[in-house]
C-alpha cells in the first residue's frame, strides 16, 4: 500500500483521485449522488402489480407474503451511445448493461480528470469487476443462437472481458485485469490498481466496478438467514436491522501517483494513503459469514501502511450492509484495529451508502468510496439512513465510532481531514482503503487576455448540448478560472468531427458565445489536415503590427528580439523602436499612411520610419518569422508554403535555404538597395494578364509585376507612366488603384539593384528546402538548383510574381482533402485572393492570422484574434499541439461537464422460452408407450480416506 506520515499529509507514495464518475440509483451522476446523500434521500424504488408484471415477475411469485418487492433501480439501463465506443447495433444488443456502465463511467472519469484517452501517450491501466451474467440468463440466451453467435455472446457478457473490452474501446495500454471477489471486488480493484502505479506498470489506472442486475425492476424473495432485508429497507446498525436490498450501479475512478498529479496540475479529489486485503480463510462459521480476525488484520495493515494514527480518522464508510450478524462483526473489527493506538470514544463518524439504495454487489465498493471522496471534498458527513436505534451488540458506546444520523459539518482537527473505507466480499475477501483529503492546489500562473474554448461532438445535436452543458456549468461556477477551463477542453477531450471554437474575455463573454446560435460547422475529416502557410509581402502592415503578441506571447517576443538583435549593425537602429515607437498606435498609423500617400520624410515624428523600405522590409519579415515561430509552438506547421514577394524570403528561411541570421542579412541588403532606388508606383488593375499584355506594350517604362488572379493584376513602374496607364484605363472603363508602396517591386525599376543583391548572395551558404515551398517567379514548387542559386534570388526581385499560378500548384498538391491555408502574416490579402481563385476546391478554408486593425480596436486585441485563428483551424480539421499552447503558463486541468452520450435502445427483451409441441408428443407416447428404462444404479456417500 502507499505509504504516509502522520500528521504530514501525503508521502510521494500516495495515490490521487484526480478522476471520479458514477450512476447509481436516484444518481445519473456523482454530483447528483452527494445532493441524494446530503438530503438524506432513499433512492430504493417499491413496484407495484404492473411494474413487476412489465419485468416478467409471475403473478404467483409476486403476491408470495416473501417476496419483497423492492430494489435499487437505474433507470435507462437499456439505453447506450453505441456509436461513441465503436460498437455496431447488434454488438451492442449483446453487450451486457454493466460492460456498457462500466465503459461509461471510465470514458467519464477520464474525461472528468482532462483525459483524452484515445491520444494519451502513457499507460493507462483498469481494474474492475462486475455482477452476476443475469443479463446473459434472462435476456441474451432465450435470444440468441449459441451455435451461430457463441463467441459474440462470449466477449460481450462473460466477466472475463469486462476490463480487455474498456482497454480496447478506451485505447487503454496499461495492465487490464478483471477482479471478482463478489460485494469487495471494486475495492479490490483499487487497491490492486494503486499498487500497480507504486510499481510503475501504468501511468494511470481506472478501477471501479459495475453491477446491474436482471430482471430489472423486480424485487427478490426474502430468506431467513440470509441478506436480503424483509421490508425492502437497509437499516444499517440498527436493532431492528434484517438485511440489505439489491441494487444496480457502476462507478470508477482515474488514479495517478501523487506527486505525478501534482506535477501535471490535476485536480486532486482526495489522496490514497495506503490499503489493503486479505481473506477470512477458513476460521469463520461458513463460507459466507463474516471473519473477525481477518477484518482486523486488513484495517490495521491499512493504517499502518498508511502510516496513518487511527486518532485521526475522522468518518469511516463501512461495508453497512444491515444484516444482523455483519454489522457487529464489522464494528467488533474495526473497533479493535482503531484499539490499537486509541482509547477515545465515539469520536469517529460512521455511516453506510447501502442504507440510501442497497447493496450495488460488485459496485458497493466504489459506491461507499464515491461518498468518502466526496465527504472529503465537501468537508461534510452525510446522515446514514434509517438507524433510530443503534444495535446493541455494537457496542457502540465503548468504540470510537458514533453513527452519523444527520448532515453535519467535518471540522478540521489540527491534521487533515481522513477517512477509511471498509469493503467486505462474500467469501471472504475483505479490503480496507484509507483517504486523506486533497493538499491545497497550487495557483496557476498569469493568463492570457483572451481564452479559447474548444467544444467536439460526434454529431450537431451533441455539440449543441455540449454547448448548453458548459453554459450552465459556468453560470453555476463563478469561482471558476476561465483559463484552466479552456485548458482543460483543449487537452482533456477528443477532437471529434463536429466542432466548435470559441474566444473570449471573461466568463459572461464565455457563456453569452455558448448559448449564440452558432453556424454548423460540418463534420471535419476524419484524418489531421496539415496547414499551408500563406506569406505576404509588403501593403497590409501597420506600425504597432504584432504588438499585443509581443506583450503577451513569449514565443513572438523572443522571436522578435532575435531578429531585432541580429539586424542592429545592418539598419543602425533598434528594429523594436520603429516597429513599436513611444506614442505609436493609431497615431503612428495615420502618420504612416501619409508618409506612404507622399508626405515629406522630414515630416514623420521622430523614431517613425517603417514607410521607408530600408525598415519596412526587415519589419514585416521578422514580424511574419515570429508569427510562423509562434505557431510552431502551438503545433502548427507547414507541409507546404507560398510567399508573396518579400513572403518567399520568410518561406526559404523557414524551410532552412537561409538561417536566420543570413536571412535578416540578405533582407536588410535587399531592401537598402530597393530604398536607394527612385521612387516606383505600382497600379493593381482589374484584368487578366492577357488584356493588361497590349496597354503595357504601349508604356514600355511599365512592368506586368504581378498575376495574382484570372481578373487581377499589378503593374508597376515610374510615377509618370503609370499615371498615363491609369488614365487610359479609366477611360475604357477599367477601375485601377495604387497599392500602399514607394517602390515599383518585380519592375524594370529593380534591376540596378539585382546584381549587386547577387553579389552579396554569392557568400552567404544556401541549403535545399526542408519543407516545399512555392516560386514566385515559375508558379511551381521551387527546385533545389534554384533555391541554392544567388542568380535566382536576384532574378526573383525583377521578375512578375506568379501568385495565382502558385496558388494552383499548391491546391492541386494538397491531396484528397480540400487546403487549409493560413495566412502568417498581417492581413488577409493572400487568403482572398486563394478564396477567389476560379479553381479552388470545394471546402477550401482560409484564416488569417491577424485580419488587420479595421476588425479590432487596437494592438491589445491581437491575441485574441490569433486565438481565434488557431479555433478556426482546429475547427477546420487541424491538429494543434495545445500542450505548446499552454507551454509557457502553469494550468490545471478540472472538472467540467463530460461528453453529452446520445443514448439509444440496445436491448434484448427478455422472454420465455418458446413451448415444444408438448401435447402431441404426449399422445404418441400415450399410444406407444416405451419400455421402462433400467433404474440407474445407487450413489453411495464416497467414505473419508485420506490423501
Amino acid at each position: 500500500g502507499a505509504g504516509a506520515v502522520s500528521g504530514s499529509g501525503a508521502s510521494p507514495d500516495a495515490i490521487a483521485i484526480v478522476g471520479l464518475a458514477g450512476r447509481f440509483p436516484g444518481a445519473a451522476d456523482v454530483d447528483e449522488l452527494w445532493r441524494n446523500l446530503c438530503a438524506g434521500r432513499e433512492s430504493i424504488t417499491f413496484f407495484n402489480d404492473a411494474e413487476l408484471a412489465a419485468a416478467g415477475v409471475p403473478r404467483e411469485l409476486a403476491d408470495r407474503p416473501d417476496y419483497v418487492r423492492a430494489a435499487g433501480v437505474l433507470d435507462g439501463v437499456e439505453l447506450f451511445d453505441a456509436g461513441l465506443f465503436g460498437l455496431t447495433p447488434r454488438e451492442a444488443e449483446l453487450m451486457d448493461p454493466q460492460q456498457r456502465l462500466f465503459l461509461e463511467c471510465c470514458w467519464q472519469a477520464c474525461e472528468q480528470a482532462g483525459y483524452d484517452t484515445l491520444s494519451y501517450p502513457g499507460r493507462i491501466g483498469v481494474y474492475g469487476g462486475s455482477g452476476s451474467a443475469s443479463y446473459f440468463v434472462f435476456n441474451v440466451l432465450p435470444n440468441v443462437d449459441l451455435a451461430t453467435d457463441g463467441m459474440q455472446v462470449k466477449l460481450f457478457n462473460d466477466k472475463d472481458f469486462l476490463t480487455t473490452q474498456t482497454s480496447y474501446r478506451l485505447n487503454l495500454r496499461g495492465p487490464s485485469v478483471a477482479v471478482q471477489t463478489a460485494c469487495s471486488t471494486a475495492l479490490v480493484a483499487i487497491h490492486l490498481a494503486s499498487q500497480a502505479l507504486l510499481e510503475g506498470e501504468c501511468d494511470m489506472a481506472l478501477a471501479g466496478g459495475s453491477t446491474v442486475n436482471f430482471p430489472h425492476r423486480a424485487g427478490y424473495v426474502f430468506q431467513e438467514g440470509g441478506i436480503g432485508s424483509p421490508d425492502g429497507r437497509c437499516r444499517a446498525f440498527d436493532a431492528r436491522a434484517q438485511g440489505t436490498v439489491p441494487a444496480s450501479g457502476a462507478g470508477a475512478v482515474l488514479l495517478k501517483r501523487l506527486d505525478d498529479a501534482l506535477a501535471d496540475g490535476d485536480t486532486v479529489h482526495a489522496v490514497i494513503l495506503g490499503s489493503a486485503i486479505n481473506n477470512d480463510g477458513s476460521g469463520k462459521a461458513g463460507f459466507t459469514a463474516p471473519g473477525v480476525e481477518s477484518q482486523i488484520r486488513a484495517v490495521a495493515e491499512a493504517l499502518a501502511l498508511a502510516g496513518v494514527d487511527p486518532d485521526t480518522v475522522g468518518y469511516v464508510e463501512a461495508h453497512g450492509s444491515g444484516t444482523p450478524l455483519g454489522d457487529p462483526i464489522e464494528i467488533e473489527a474495526l473497533t479493535r484495529a482503531f484499539r490499537a493506538s486509541t482509547r477515545r470514544r465515539g469520536f469517529c463518524a460512521v455511516g453506510s451508502v447501502k442504507s440510501n439504495f442497497g447493496h450495488a454487489s460488485a459496485a458497493a465498493g466504489i459506491a461507499g468510496l464515491l461518498k468518502a471522496v466526496e465527504a472529503l471534498k465537501h468537508r461534510q458527513i452525510p446522515p446514514s439512513l434509517h438507524c433510530e436505534e443503534p444495535n446493541p451488540l455494537l457496542r457502540l458506546g465503548e468504540s470510537p465510532f458514533y453513527v452519523n444520523g444527520t448532515l453535519a459539518d467535518w471540522p478540521a482537527n489540527g491534521v487533515p481531514r481522513r477517512a477509511c473505507v471498509n469493503s467486505l466480499g462474500l467469501g471472504g475477501t475483505n479490503a480496507h482503503v484509507v483517504l486523506e483529503e486533497a493538499p491545497p492546489a497550487a495557483p496557476g500562473s498569469p493568463s492570457r487576455p483572451w481564452q479559447l474554448l474548444t467544444l467536439s461532438a460526434r454529431s450537431a445535436p451533441a455539440l449543441e448540448a455540449a454547448a448548453a452543458r458548459l453554459a450552465g456549468w459556468l453560470g453555476d461556477h463563478p469561482e471558476a478560472d476561465l483559463a484552466d477551463v479552456a485548458h482543460t477542453l483543449r487537452v482533456g477531450r477528443h477532437g471529434f468531427a463536429h466542432r466548435r471554437a470559441l474566444v473570449c474575455r471573461s466568463r459572461e463573454e464565455a457563456i453569452a458565445g455558448l448559448k449564440a446560435a452558432a453556424a454548423p460547422s460540418g463534420p471535419v475529416p476524419g484524418s489531421d489536415r496539415g496547414v499551408a502557410f500563406l506569406l505576404p509581402g509588403t501593403g497590409d502592415h501597420e506600425v504597432g503590427m504584432g504588438a499585443g503578441l509581443y506583450r503577451e506571447e513569449p514565443c513572438f517576443r523572443d522571436a522578435l528580439d532575435r531578429c531585432a538583435e541580429a539586424l542592429r549593425p545592418h539598419l543602425d537602429a533598434d528594429l523594436r523602436e520603429v516597429l513599436y515607437p513611444a506614442g505609436g498606435g493609431a497615431r503612428a498609423a495615420r502618420d504612416l499612411r501619409s508618409l506612404l500617400a507622399g508626405a515629406g520624410e522630414d515630416e514623420d515624428p521622430a523614431g517613425l520610419r517603417l514607410g521607408r523600405t530600408a525598415f519596412l522590409h526587415p519589419a514585416v519579415f521578422a514580424v511574419e518569422y515570429a508569427l510562423a515561430e509562434l505557431w510552431k509552438e502551438w503545433g502548427i506547421r507547414p507541409w507546404a508554403m507560398i510567399g508573396y514577394s518579400l513572403g518567399e524570403y520568410v518561406a526559404a528561411c523557414l524551410a532552412g535555404v537561409l538561417s536566420l541570421a543570413d536571412a535578416l542579412a540578405v533582407v536588410a541588403v535587399r531592401a537598402r538597395l530597393v530604398d536607394a532606388l527612385p521612387p516606383g508606383v505600382l497600379l493593381a488593375v482589374p484584368l487578366p494578364e492577357g488584356e493588361l499584355a497590349p496597354h503595357l506594350a504601349r508604356h514600355p517604362e511599365l512592368s506586368l509585376c504581378a498575376a495574382n488572379g484570372p481578373g487581377l493584376s499589378v503593374a508597376g513602374g515610374p510615377e509618370e507612366a503609370v499615371a498615363r496607364l491609369e488614365r487610359e484605363l479609366r477611360g475604357r472603363g477599367v477601375s485601377c488603384r495604387r497599392l500602399r508602396t514607394r517602390h515599383a517591386f518585380h519592375s524594370r525599376m529593380m534591376e540596378p539593384a539585382a546584381g549587386e543583391l547577387a553579389r552579396h548572395l554569392a557568400g552567404v551558404r544556401l541549403a535545399p528546402p526542408r519543407i516545399p515551398f512555392l516560386s514566385n517567379t515559375t508558379g511551381t514548387w521551387i527546385t533545389d538548383a534554384e533555391a541554392t542559386d544567388p542568380a535566382y534570388w536576384a532574378r526573383h526581385l525583377c521578375r512578375t510574381v506568379r501568385f495565382a499560378d502558385g496558388l494552383e500548384t499548391l491546391m492541386a498538391g494538397a491531396g484528397a482533402e480540400p487546403p487549409l491555408l493560413l495566412e502568417a502574416g498581417p492581413g488577409q490579402t493572400l487568403g482572398t485572393l486563394a478564396q477567389q481563385h476560379p479553381r479552388r476546391p470545394a471546402g477550401l478554408t482560409a484564416v488569417a492570422s491577424l485580419p488587420g486593425r479595421s476588425r479590432i480596436s487596437g494592438p491589445e486585441d491581437e491575441p485574441g484574434q490569433l486565438l481565434d485563428a488557431l479555433g478556426r483551424l482546429w475547427a477546420a480539421g487541424a491538429a494543434p499541439d495545445w500542450a505548446g499552447v499552454a507551454a509557457r503558463e502553469r494550468r490545471r486541468r478540472v472538472p467540467l461537464p463530460t461528453y453529452p452520450f446520445e443514448r439509444r435502445r440496445y436491448f434484448l427483451e427478455p422472454r420465455a422460452p418458446e413451448r415444444r409441441a408438448a401435447e402431441p408428443a404426449a399422445a404418441a407416447a400415450a399410444a406407444h408407450p416405451e419400455p421402462a428404462a433400467p433404474r440407474p444404479p445407487r450413489l453411495h456417500a464416497r467414505p473419508a480416506l485420506s490423501t
